[in-house]
């Protein structure tokens, strides 16, 4: 069976690790990493779900989508 990645299944330190591992080193200094890390901090303070993050960041970026389409450029 899966370990679980749900808030009431690890400790701070477990979602905080669990992020690190998925994003790769994150004092890297690199500031795209340190925004997706940014992202996650909702996750790793045991705010939010890393589902509920994740959608809101693809309903963001489909809205964006839309958005070029409404100026006349075709989706790639």
């Amino acid at each position: 069976m899966a370990k679980s990645y749900l808030i009431k299944d690890t400790t701070r330190e477990e979602r905080k690790q669990i992020v690190q591992d998925s994003l790769g080193n994150l004092s890297d200094c690199d500031s795209e990493v340190e925004a997706l890390a940014d992202m996650y901090w909702d996750y790793i303070d045991g705010k939010k779900e890393i589902r509920e993050i994740n959608e809101a960041f693809q309903a963001n970026y489909v809205k964006g989508d839309m958005e070029l389409d409404d100026r006349g450029k075709c989706p790639v």
